[in-house]
Order: structure tokens, then sequence, then C-alpha cells
């Protein structure tokens, strides 16, 4: 069993991780300020780590956002809206001195990322060849995958593998779909984007409105992207996913809209069933646009992430075993 972390914006997770089958024990998660200071952060994130039976020396794996230097565990938040205390702290040598289990090594990684590979490889979109998986929180997070790899660069994919740098009308797209976007639009400072989904599920026209045009700009932004990248499936996470019967109508418009039509709008909640691993010894590679067997059965699917909430978990395990 793999140690691993997941650093949200609200919250932080550890848990033992079997990267073979995505098995999640021990779990332990407790809420985050991402606005407080350097060491209320640390602090929190070491108690929520502290409480795992893990034997000193291990190899932890640890899911965080970026703008983040992954190699060397360097946080580079400045001006995103959380954890700007951190900016230029090494919180690889805070973790690897600082947690009770003193950890042998740690690997950081994106932890949209982490969630892709995750849900590729036990969750939503296994089977699938090319995927794309966005998490909509605090902000957009992104991943391009192929043939279970993360990509950064090739068709269709953004600058860094960030949706966050690409824009809509000459606006930065967290402009229309962000916490801080959906709020701004709405302007009741007393609303959270959790009440705003809850007057729209009680028919106010202003809450579905804003919903609406936020989701249905992010399908446009993403379909002519996944086009190009010969996606087959794309997955949402994050805390915004929880409110899919709001998001999968107005992100599948968007979707058609920009050129790439879901054959499941709206698909429901529950993730399909896991599809068997591919043997691809001695098979040519699927270019952009191609599905395996396996992935035939819909060749454009958008799903929500897996109701476990485990995938990003799941994938920084992966990355800690490999």
């Amino acid at each position: 069993m793999i140690p691993v972390l997941e650093i949200g914006g609200t919250h932080v997770t550890a848990a033992l991780v079997d990267p073979r089958d995505g098995r999640v024990t021990s779990r332990t998660r407790r809420p985050l300020d991402a606005d407080g200071d350097a060491e209320a952060i640390l602090g929190r994130v070491r108690d929520c780590a502290d409480g795992l039976p893990v034997p000193p020396g291990a190899r932890w794996g640890v899911a965080v956002p970026g703008p983040f230097d992954y190699a060397r565990g360097i946080a580079l938040f400045n001006s995103v809206g959380k954890f700007d205390a951190l900016y230029g702290m090494d919180v690889r040598a805070a973790l690897l001195h600082g947690l009770r289990q003193r950890p042998g090594d740690i690997v950081f990684l994106n932890d949209a990322h982490a969630f892709l590979t995750g849900e590729w490889s036990a969750g939503a979109v296994r089977g699938h060849r090319r995927a794309v998986g966005i998490t909509l929180g605090t902000g957009v997070g992104s991943a391009f995958l192929a043939d279970g790899r993360i990509c950064d660069t090739g068709p269709g994919i953004p600058p860094e593998g960030r949706m966050d740098l690409t824009e809509i009308d000459g606006r930065p797209l967290e402009d229309t779909v962000s916490r801080r976007a959906i709020l701004a639009r709405y302007g009741d400072p007393a609303a959270d984007v959790h009440d705003i989904a809850g007057r729209a599920r009680a028919r106010e026209e202003r809450a579905r409105r804003v919903l609406d045009d936020a989701f249905t700009g992010l399908g446009l932004a993403l379909a002519p992207r996944l086009a190009d990248f010969g996606a087959t499936a794309l997955v949402v996470g994050g805390s915004m996913a929880h409110s899919w019967d709001l998001v999968a109508p107005a992100l599948s418009t968007g979707l058609a809209t920009g050129g790439w039509t879901p054959d499941d709008p709206g698909a429901g909640a529950d993730p399909p069933a896991p599809a068997p691993p591919e043997d691809t010894a001695g098979s040519a590679p699927l270019g952009p646009g191609r599905t395996s067997a396996a992935g035939a059965r819909r060749t454009r699917t958008v799903r929500p992430a897996g109701p476990s909430g485990d995938a990003a978990l799941v994938g920084a395990a992966r990355a800690a075993a490999a």
C-alpha cells in the first residue's frame, strides 16, 4: 500500500492506496484554509498525514494543484486565489522533515493529472485510449492523456496542458468558469456556488442563467481541443461536478456547438462498468479520432468523476509506485 496526500483548495486527504486495483484504506480528510498562513496550511497537512499507519522510509505520492515545481517540490502559487503564503517554499523538505513517519521520498504531481490517471486506470474513462480530464473548483484544472500517459504538447493541447491558460473572447477562461467568476456574475456576497446551485434547482432564473453560461462557455472552449486531440472521453471532477445535474446539460450544449458532440449528453452520475485492459502487444497505436474495441461502444462520452472521489488518490499512488 502506498501512502498518498491530495492537497486541494478546501481540503486535504491522506490515505493508503493499492495502485494495482485502486483500493483505498485508512482515509483521513481535513478541511483546509487555502488563504491561511504557511504554518497553518502545512500544519493541517501534517496533522492529516500523521494518522496513517506508515513505517519510516516509505515513498509517498502527493497530488497538489499548480503552479508548482513538481520535480523539486517548490510552491509557486502567486496571485492565483489560493496558497499564496506558500510561494517559494520547499514543500518537499517541509514534509520530508515534518511528517511523523519520516518519508524516504516524495513524488509530487499535478492534481488534475492524478485525477485523470486514476479515472483512466480504475474509473469513469477506463478503456479509452485518449481522454481529457477537467477539475472544476476554485479554478479549472486539466489533463490530456494518451495510452496511459499525460501529454503536455501535441494537437489540441493548450500550453503546458493547462486550460486555465486559454481564453474565451479575449479573456482568461477562469473569468468565465471558476468559483470566483460564478460568484462575481451572480452578485450575492452571501452566496457560494452550492447556494447558487440550490437556487437553480429551485428554478431561480438568474442562478440557472449564471451556471448555464459558465458551463456552456467551458464546453465551447474545450470542444475544438477535444476534437483535435482525438479524445473519446471527457471526465469532469472537482467540487462543482457534485452538481452534475446542472453541469452536464450546459456543458454538453457547449461541446456540441463547438464541434465535439457527446454520444451520451447528460450521462448519469454512476461511472460505466470498467472495461477489460487492452492487449496492445504487436498492434499499431491508435491515432487521433480512432477508438479501440473497448472504447467503441461510446466514441464521445462525457462523464462525471466516479462517486467514490478516489481518482486523484489512485493517480498519486501510481506515480509513487512507478
